[in-house]
Parts: structure tokens; C-alpha cells; sequence
């Protein structure tokens, strides 16, 4: 008998074999999707503990391995409320990209006639201008744009203001003294739908120091989400755009309206 059937446990047949496979897959995209969050170290040492219970079940060490099945039993429902954000974030991920939304979407606006809201070159031409005024006065500004997902949970934490698009009154809901200017601006199509928004706060830990609340809540949104997000630093008053959880530092305005030309056209890719 050799060593590998005495420790009857390692004894594979092809069932093992791609058993074992999908299960390190399973970790691999697992310690991937969560690798910068502060949940990486708690799933590491779950991970540790139910290799451990494996061997210790194959050893035959009932007492030791009862304690530990009912652990982990416990730590499922733990488990389920500590990655609660992570497991959010992956849904809707996994939603978006299946376009189901997207298609359900369409076809809905289709029967009842309704036309999809876009943002057209004059309302990108005054959000723009308007983040190069409040760039220069170093005003503070958080500014989302929905895309497929209306983010409509996102809207109902401010207040909601349905005008125009205009630089002057984006302007006006950022000025530091006004009691709109804390929080996020929504803008949907031709529209600015709310402000004073409260948006997710990222749990990545690989961002620059530099990256303030607000960058940290446009990386936040736009991780959840398939939002583009402008930000407008009060301290340095430069330019960053989020999408995807990626953040683009601005160069020039130009940069800007190519970005949000981007994210436009790729809305109209998925119609």
C-alpha cells in the first residue's frame, strides 16, 4: 500500500481532480475580487481554518473536528454580514454585466414609448465649464451621471431639485456656503435630479493619500455602480474622473468631455 492510500483522503478520481479545481478557482477569484478591501485577512484565515478542518476530519479526530464544523457553521451567517458590502458590489457587478437589466430596461421603455435619457453636448459642455470655474475657486464638487442603473436608493438620501443643466447653478449647489454643498450632485440626461446625495464609501486600501472623502465615495459609487463620477478637490482643485472603481486624473477640460463623450457612447453601444 503506499503512502498516498493510506492517507485515504488523497486517493483522486477525476470527480477530485476537477472537484478541487472549480474550489481553488472559486479562492483565486475570490482573494482577486476582495484583494484591496480589509476583508482580505478575514478571508485568508477562514480559508486556513477550513483546510485545517479537512485534515483534521481526515485524520479521524472527531472532537477536534465537531468544534470546528460548528464554527464554521456560525461563521457562515458572520461571514454573510462582514462581506455584506463585497457581496452587494459583486451582485450588481454581476447584473450589469450580464446586460439583464439592460435588455429588461430597453424593451419596457419600448412598450410604453419612453425614450432613454442622454446627456447631450450642451449639457456636457456646461457641466464641464462648470468644474473648470469651481477648479479654479478650489470649490469642492462631487457630480455623478447614472447610466444603466438609475441609482434611484442614491437619490433618495438627498434632496431633489429636477432643473436645467446649467453651470451657474452647479455652481450655486457647491458654494461653500450653501446648505446643498455637502454630498453628491445626481445629473440624469439633461437634468440635475438631486443633490446633497450620500453615496458608499469605498473599502479599498491601495488609494493615493491624496484621495480625500470625496474621491473615496466617486470610487465607492462607481464600484457599485456603472456610474461615471466627476470630482473637484477643495484642496488642490484638480480634476478627477471615476468609473469602474478606475480614477482619471484631469489634465485639461478637454480631457474631461472626451471622458464623458466615452462613457455616453458606450451607453449607446448597449442599446
Amino acid at each position: 500500500m503506499t503512502p498516498l492510500e493510506i492517507l485515504g483522503f488523497l486517493k483522486f478520481s477525476f470527480t477530485d481532480i476537477l472537484d478541487v479545481v472549480l474550489v481553488a478557482l472559486i479562492i483565486f477569484f475570490g482573494l482577486r475580487w476582495i484583494r484591496n478591501s480589509s476583508a482580505y485577512n478575514l478571508f485568508i484565515a477562514i480559508i486556513l481554518l477550513y483546510v485545517i478542518n479537512v485534515v483534521v476530519e481526515a485524520f479521524g479526530m472527531r472532537l477536534t473536528s465537531a468544534l470546528f464544523n460548528t464554527f464554521l457553521d456560525v461563521g457562515v451567517l458572520a461571514l454573510i454580514v462582514i462581506f455584506q458590502p463585497e457581496i452587494r458590489r459583486f451582485l450588481m457587478k454581476l447584473g450589469s454585466r450580464s446586460n439583464i437589466e439592460t435588455k429588461s430596461h430597453n424593451i419596457i421603455n419600448k412598450i410604453f414609448g419612453l425614450e432613454e435619457k442622454k446627456l447631450d453636448s450642451n449639457t456636457v459642455n456646461e457641466v464641464t465649464e462648470a468644474c473648470r470655474a469651481m477648479a479654479a475657486q478650489k470649490t469642492g464638487a462631487l457630480i455623478v451621471f447614472p447610466h444603466e442603473n438609475e441609482l434611484q436608493n442614491i437619490i433618495d438620501t438627498g434632496d431633489r431639485i429636477d432643473a436645467n443643466v446649467n453651470r451657474r447653478l452647479i455652481q450655486n449647489l457647491f458654494f461653500k456656503n450653501s446648505p446643498l454643498h455637502d454630498g453628491a450632485v445626481i445629473i440624469n440626461g439633461d437634468r440635475i435630479v438631486a443633490a446633497r446625495c450620500t453615496l458608499p464609501i469605498t473599502q479599498r486600501t491601495d488609494l493615493p493619500p491624496s484621495f480625500g472623502m470625496r474621491h473615496k465615495a466617486a470610487v465607492g459609487i462607481s464600484e457599485e455602480s456603472d456610474a461615471s463620477v466627476i470630482v473637484v478637490s477643495e484642496e488642490t482643485g484638480k480634476i478627477s474622473f471615476a468609473r469602474g472603481g478606475d480614477v482619471t486624473t484631469i489634465n485639461n477640460i478637454n480631457e474631461l468631455k472626451l471622458l464623458l463623450g466615452a462613457a455616453l457612447s458606450s451607453d449607446g453601444d448597449n442599446d
